[in-house]
């Protein structure tokens, strides 16, 4: 089992983190460590263990309390652990699987943990599992069925990569079949048949005019998105197609509910049947909570809507305004190429720190 310094800078415990192997359902030896070094090193914390995932809180009688989540999962490795550090013009940086998405943000998170004794908020901090995978397995969805009050909170803040500034809220996203049906014929004979493939020409046509919508709230603008992301149809070289299926995927802001996105995709493609495949939903900005608002004056920072969906959507199903706050540039999540620029991992840790003793 990995050794972590719980009280290192967390850059190091960063490239530390990064070195352990933790590929979403193999993440029981960094879970270990997370839970060795949480109970040696901060003492002052509850701490439990839910399957591979490790919670601990403080119990200050403070009247409010912050929800700090990191997923320590992350995708398959491809050519990049173990770490690699580079210092170039733009200053030190962290290469690897994980120094983005988001093993940065756990670093950060678990040197709070052990180093904030007298926190102005009451403290919770949840390293779960499975994230990266399909949502049935997300480790939030165990906990929230096995140990609910521990994603109680006043605010959540999830320590996905956000380029070190606070991201509010998320999109919620449908993704959808179009079916198209026609009747089987040889090719040689097309005539006879109906091919369901070009039958997609209108709903194609509808995608290529869709107007999408850019939505401001609370002062943030989150851009919508409805796009084909797959096209299936045909059995053979010399057969008219019976079947084709058209996959979208709709990216929706806030302001809609699942149940409204789903209604308005349905007059998008009005005539058409569809089947929805995956429904996950949006989640408020919640900059008006008390607490989220003293994060934002911390972080000293413009924040910006999140364009995309996080595990902010599951703590704002619960109630509780959670935002994302992490080190890290989103788009080299899941790359080759992924890497962190250290002074933002360095930079979340000290606004976090300020957050919580001002």
């Amino acid at each position: 089992m990995p050794a972590l310094d719980l009280h290192s800078d967390p850059v190091e415990l960063t490239a530390t983190l990064v070195d352990v192997p933790s590929v979403s359902g193999d993440e029981g030896a960094l879970a270990d460590a997370i839970e060795q070094a949480l109970r040696e090193q901060a003492g002052h914390l509850e701490v439990v263990r839910d399957g591979h995932a490790v919670l601990a809180r403080t119990t200050l009688g403070r009247p409010s309390r912050v929800v700090f989540a990191g997923h320590i999962d992350t995708v398959p490795v491809n050519d990049n652990l173990p770490v690699r550090r580079a210092t170039g013009p733009g200053g030190d940086r962290l290469h690897g699987l994980g120094t983005v998405d988001m093993k940065g943000g756990d670093a950060v998170f678990l040197s709070l943990a052990a180093t904030v004794r007298a926190p102005r908020h009451d403290m919770t901090f949840v390293f779960y599992d499975c994230e990266e995978v399909e949502a049935a397995r997300n480790g939030l969805g165990r906990i929230e069925r096995s140990l609910p009050d521990w994603l109680d909170g006043d605010l959540a803040v999830v320590g996905e990569p956000s380029n070190a500034v606070v991201e509010a809220g998320c999109q919620g996203s449908l993704r959808f079949e179009v079916r198209c049906t026609g009747a089987r014929a040889h090719t040689a004979r097309a005539w006879m048949g109906v091919n369901a493939v070009h039958a997609l020409e209108l709903p194609l046509r509808r995608l290529a005019e869709y107007q999408a919508r850019q939505v401001v709230i609370d002062g943030l603008t989150y851009r919508e998105g409805l796009q084909a992301v797959r096209v299936t149809g045909g059995v053979s070289g010399n057969v008219v197609p019976d079947e084709a299926v058209l996959t979208v995927n709709h990216r929706f802001a806030p302001d809609r509910t699942l149940e409204q996105a789903e209604e308005h995709v349905a007059e998008v493609f009005d005539g058409f049947e569809l089947t929805f495949v995956d429904r996950s939903p949006p989640a408020p900005p919640g900059l008006t909570a008390p607490a989220a608002a003293e994060l934002v004056r911390a972080s000293g920072g413009q924040p910006v809507a999140k364009l995309g969906w996080t595990d902010v959507a599951r703590f704002a199903a619960r109630g509780v305004p959670a935002v994302n706050y992490g080190p890290g540039d989103p788009t080299l999540a899941h790359t080759q190429q992924e890497n962190v620029d250290t002074r933002e991992i360095t930079g979340v840790a000290d606004v976090l720190r300020k957050f919580l003793a001002d």
